[in-house]
C-alpha cells in the first residue's frame, strides 16, 4: 500500500449549498489515503441540516462549534462541542444545527468518496431549493445514497 502525504491549509473556497445552509471544505480527499477515507469540514447555518438519508459509508462526526440534534435510525440525541458521533454504514440519519449561530463539524467518511464532486453536483441539484425526494434519489442513485425524508427542523428538537 502506498501512502501519500497531504497538508490542507484551509485557504480554499467552500462548496456552498444555500438550500440546506451548508458550506463545506474537503480537508482530506480520498486519493490522499488510497481511498481509505475522506475528511470534510462542514459549517451549518442555524436551523439547517441535510435531508434524512443513508449510504454504505461510515461517517464519524466531531462537533467543533455549536450544538446539533441528530437522528440515527429513529434515535434522537444532542451532540455538543467535543462530542464524537459515529453513524454506521446503512443507518438512516440526519442532523440539524440547534443554535442561533453557525455550527461546525469535522467529518470522516470511510471508505473515502469524492466529496468535492458529490457536494458540487448536489449544489447543482439544489440550486433552486431542495427538490422533491424522487429528484434527490435520481441524483443519489449514482452515489448509492438514498434520500429518505426532509431535513430535521428546530421544531423536531425534543
Amino acid at each position: 500500500m502506498a501512502f501519500s502525504f497531504w497538508c490542507s491549509r484551509g485557504a480554499e473556497a467552500p462548496i456552498s449549498i444555500p438550500a440546506i445552509g451548508l458550506e463545506l471544505f474537503v480537508r482530506l480527499p480520498p486519493e490522499s489515503s488510497d481511498g481509505t477515507m475522506t475528511v470534510i469540514e462542514t459549517i451549518n447555518a442555524p436551523g439547517f441540516g441535510p435531508p434524512r438519508h443513508r449510504h454504505n459509508e461510515v461517517e464519524v462526526f466531531r462537533v467543533l462549534e455549536g450544538r446539533y440534534l441528530y437522528e440515527v435510525d429513529g434515535n434522537r440525541f444532542h451532540a455538543d462541542v467535543g462530542d464524537l458521533v459515529s453513524v454506521p454504514g446503512g443507518a438512516e440519519h440526519g442532523f440539524v444545527n440547534v443554535t442561533n449561530r453557525p455550527a461546525r463539524q469535522l467529518v470522516m467518511i470511510l471508505p473515502g468518496l469524492d466529496a468535492a464532486r458529490f457536494f458540487t453536483d448536489l449544489a447543482g441539484v439544489m440550486k433552486n431549493g431542495i427538490p422533491d425526494q424522487q429528484a434527490l434519489n435520481n441524483f443519489g442513485r449514482h452515489w448509492k445514497v438514498e434520500f429518505l425524508g426532509p431535513p430535521l427542523k428546530l421544531s423536531d428538537d425534543q
